[in-house]
């Protein structure tokens, strides 16, 4: 059985994306590694050099600055990204630049993959997810916060990026068939100090937004306001091996009161449902579980 992982990235640097430490922390899983690194305006085509791995293969690309609606040109990146992993690869892992794996996951998610190699009624895994928020002690608990996505898929190339890159679909616009398998992707897109934040957030938006949208409903700040959340958790477990050296550099401080949960009245009304029916009312999954 053989495993490509892969990657987009652009202005990691400039945006303090932890792509080295994503890259990492799946790279004893893989064969190869694709990185599709899009023209930046700092330096981080060397910063994916500098990993020192046999298993990395660069292929540079060129970003549509003019695509800006829907995220759509995240996953037309994505797309090249996969389509030139090897052919003779079984599985694709799919790992973005601010995401990573913990260790303690490897033995499952291998397991997996040799399970379901075979398996023509499977095209891909399904991971549980935790979406760290402001810094690396606190969890998004708010069901705004997407729970589970698909991160490992076969390596049919019917297969393709959707929507913004969040997720995969086969052609011409089936949901995958998935199996879910205990193993968690740490995000932390939402942890990194509050100046770069704005940045990259307000950078973020020009792929979905045009200039004008962008005025009238982004405030204009010089450092993102991590207090204006609903609902976070303390996270007391720990993280990867390959996040430990950003973690220690850390250079802010973030509380918040756990206790307050500021929930919508419509995630009231959904949880109350659930509380009873263990359904959760409108719930995105671009998948099927098998």
């Amino acid at each position: 059985m053989k495993v490509s992982g892969f990657t987009i990235v652009r202005n990691a640097i400039k945006y303090d994306y932890p792509v080295v430490e994503a890259i990492t922390s799946i790279l004893p899983l893989c064969d190869e590694f694709v990185v599709a690194v899009g023209n930046s305006s700092d330096a981080t085509l060397d910063l994916i050099k500098s990993i020192k791995s046999p298993k990395i293969r660069i292929i540079q690309t060129v970003w549509d600055d003019n695509l800006r609606e829907g995220g759509r040109t995240f996953a037309l990146e994505t797309d090249k990204a996969f389509q030139a992993i090897a052919a003779d690869s079984d599985w694709a892992f799919y790992i973005q630049a601010d995401e990573a794996i913990h260790e303690k996951y490897y033995p499952v998610i291998r397991a997996s993959m040799e399970q379901y190699n075979n398996d023509l009624e499977v095209d891909g895994l399904l991971f549980h997810y935790k979406h760290f928020y402001g810094s690396y002690d606190y969890v998004g608990e708010s069901w705004r916060w997407y729970r589970r996505e698909i991160r490992a898929i076969k390596n049919d190339k019917n297969i393709f990026s959707y929507k913004d890159a969040q997720g995969f679909r086969k052609r011409p616009n089936e949901k995958l068939r998935v199996k879910l398998i205990d193993a968690f992707i740490y995000h932390y897109g939402w942890v990194k100090e509050p100046s770069t934040m704005q940045q990259k957030k307000l950078n973020w938006n020009t792929f979905y937004f045009d200039d004008e949208w962008i005025s009238k409903n982004v405030i204009k700040t010089e450092e993102f306001d991590y207090s204006k959340v609903d609902s976070l958790v303390r996270f007391e477990e720990t993280h990867p091996q390959a996040l430990l050296q950003r973690i220690q550099k850390k250079n802010w401080k973030f509380d918040y009161d756990i206790s307050k949960k500021n929930y919508s009245l419509k995630e009231k009304i959904k949880r109350f449902v659930y509380s009873f029916t263990g359904y959760r009312i409108g719930e995105y999954k671009n998948y099927k579980i098998v």
